[in-house]
């Protein structure tokens, strides 16, 4: 997990390299290079409706249009508090808005490294959850409502009962075979095999965010924490 120095605002040099790149028409909704449109991306008006897959590599969750322009790779631990800090406190909604309009496809890979740390099986509990919820559509909206209500990090809060009381809260996602999943952890084979992606990325905190492969961090990295900079970082980023 990052340890990071209190909330601040983005640096004078990282205003100075997104306000360089807004300038240049790099930022958001800037024109393609290489001449002709891009085909059109999908736009979305409702998280229920976003495109959800399982990349070929088996751990990458793809939620957003195939067709976006650019790819927001995030690694998340579901019991890390600085990931629920991007997720509900304006970084996350600036990034749902960009998968809405489908300028932006995001990925992820869920770690499961804290159980580790301190102990228990939440992580792995609520990275199963999740990969059961992609099964059946949900995966977007049941990952809001379980960083929303995200226990305690010292404490082992996900477990199948408060998973499936989370799970009730999306419309659509209970049922026969999804309370079997939580229960039986029938995702195990992909929990373990998303944290060896983990890993074996380079990644070595949680939350990490790739922009077109490329790591957000030194100056940007506190951009991505609030709604008002986070589509200035990425276009920085994808557009660098």
């Amino acid at each position: 997990m990052w340890e990071r120095r209190g909330r601040r605002a983005v640096t004078a040099v990282a205003a100075a390299v997104l306000a360089a790149v807004l300038a240049t028409g790099c930022g958001r909704g800037a024109a393609p290079t290489g001449g002709g449109e891009p085909d059109a991306a999908a736009s979305y008006t409702s998280v229920g409706e976003i495109d959800e897959t399982l990349a070929p590599d088996g751990t990458t969750v793809r939620v957003g249009s195939p067709r976006a322009q650019t790819v927001v790779h995030l690694y998340e631990d579901l019991r890390c508090p600085v990931c629920a800090e991007f997720e509900t406190r304006g970084g996350g909604e600036g990034l749902r808005e960009l998968i809405l309009s489908g300028e932006v496809r995001a990925e992820y890979t869920l770690a499961s490294f804290l159980d580790d740390g301190l102990g228990g099986e939440g992580s792995k509990k609520a990275a199963n959850a999740l990969r059961a919820a992609l099964d059946a559509g949900r995966f977007a909206e049941y990952h809001e409502v379980l960083f929303a209500h995200q226990p305690e990090e010292e404490v082992d809060g996900y477990t199948d009962a408060f998973l499936l009381d989370m799970a009730s809260e999306v419309p659509g996602l209970r049922g026969a075979e999804f309370d079997a999943a939580v229960k039986g952890m029938k995702h195990r084979d992909f929990v373990t095999a998303s944290e060896k992606a983990f890993d074996a990325s380079g990644v070595t905190g949680t939350p990490t965010m790739k922009v077109d492969g490329r790591t957000v961090g030194g100056s940007l990295a506190d951009g991505i924490f609030h709604k008002e900079t986070l589509p200035m970082v990425i276009g920085a980023m994808a557009r660098s």
